[in-house]
């Protein structure tokens, strides 16, 4: 059943920065776009803080239907308020527009407020009255069952509460093809095609020791005698606290000529230093999800990840991938030194990759999720109108609301 309610979209950031939150922004955005042009979804509107006016990609959504504020917080609070007291759903992407929901709630309770939730932002602990406003919400979307769960533990939310909604690819990812590693960037980063090359792309941030990049350095210690062609690169911006550290271990186990780190690297060369590598590998303890996994899978890359997080959500609990005590540096090694003696034995299925973790598999998950809310609002408004009588069971659904 098709529901012709207002839906509105609050984000910090989708298209003026790179990041996992903007990547799943991005997708929400085009999701929820294509949802409401088929006719599954009502009239859609997305409003982001700090986004300028004209930084729509018109690919994920038209720019009527997208504001950006420019970090104009006051104008874009009130635009949100107005918007959501018209609104029967109102999404937050990020904790941090609780309170702008929270307002919508106490105005107009009827509206449902979801909220997504991915990692370390929301794991806690929450300030008294960010808690008060995490329970008003009526639905909560983990990105995996590893943030649910932490949820959980620490806000005592009920098992109702929650509706867990995996990341997906990117639809405009370019697809695995045959096309082999680009010669000039080997040549850029000194790499010869006898090399095995172990990838990690991520923020190297010295307020951030919980990647496993420094576990991942040692383990080229531990191999380097055994695969003097091991190569280790490292992609993504680093601050310079982060950078001296890594560069003193390093040093320290003499591995000058493995390690490379690029700094940052644009969104449009990205598949090209995936397709440089031969493995991923990210051993992290405290990810949310792990986007870069399933990109890496989706370029052919076997991959090891940590099995703490929410990594094992992005490797389907090992089904894609080899899942890691992320503390365990032996561990590490012997998963790094199998796929290098059997590669072929840890390619990612692609067909169980994209079943999972496909962008339609994405749409129709979150279509299903928000109409669940959408059939609760037609009933409920039928209910208040026309004055329908009900049973027990139905008054005390509806008192839930």
């Amino acid at each position: 059943m098709a529901m012709a309610n207002q839906v509105l979209f609050l984000t910090l950031r989708v298209f003026s920065a790179t990041g996992g939150l903007e990547k799943v922004c991005k997708v929400v955005c085009k999701a929820l776009d294509e949802l409401n042009t088929e006719g599954l979804m009502g009239n859609i509107k997305t409003l982001s803080m700090y986004d300028g006016r004209h930084d729509a990609d018109n690919r994920y959504i038209p720019a009527d239907k997208f504001r950006g504020y420019g970090k104009k917080k006051f104008a874009f609070t009130f635009d949100s308020i107005f918007n959501g007291l018209r609104s029967d759903i109102v999404v937050i992407s990020h904790i941090n527009l609780i309170s702008i929901a929270y307002i919508i709630k106490l105005l107009r309770p009827k509206t449902k407020i979801v909220l997504f939730a991915h990692g370390i932002e929301i794991w806690g602990p929450l300030s008294g009255w960010r808690k008060k406003m995490l329970h008003k919400c009526d639905l909560i979307m983990p990105v995996s069952k590893f943030t649910k769960n932490k949820m959980q533990e620490q806000y005592n939310l009920p098992e109702t509460k929650f509706n867990v909604l995996n990341n997906c690819i990117d639809p405009y990812l370019e697809k695995v093809n045959g096309k082999g590693k680009n010669a000039s960037l080997q040549k850029v980063y000194g790499f010869t095609s006898d090399n095995i090359v172990l990838l990690t792309l991520t923020r190297l941030s010295s307020k951030e020791l919980y990647k496993g990049y420094d576990h991942v350095l040692i383990s080229i210690s531990n191999l380097k005698d055994t695969f003097p062609q091991l190569k280790y690169l490292v992609v993504g911006r680093y601050d310079d606290i982060e950078k001296q550290r890594l560069d003193t271990i390093i040093e320290q186990y003499s591995l000058q000529q493995y390690v490379v780190f690029t700094g940052y690297v644009p969104d449009e060369q990205l598949e090209d230093h995936y397709k440089l590598a031969d493995i991923y590998v990210m051993p992290s303890k405290k990810e949310g999800f792990g986007i870069v996994f399933i990109e890496a899978m989706n370029y052919g890359l076997p991959v090891i990840a940590g099995n703490k997080d929410g990594s094992a959500d992005a490797l389907c609990d090992g089904k894609l991938g080899i899942l890691v005590n992320p503390d365990d540096q032996m561990e590490i090694d012997q998963a790094i030194e199998k796929i290098i003696r059997d590669r072929e034995k840890y390619l990612p299925n692609r067909e169980y990759l994209m079943e999972c973790f496909s962008y339609d598999t994405y749409k129709n998950r979150l279509q299903k999720i928000l109409n669940s809310l959408t059939t609760v609002l037609f009933f409920l408004n039928l209910y208040l109108q026309f004055e329908l009588p009900v049973t027990a069971a139905g008054k005390q659904a509806l008192s839930l609301l």
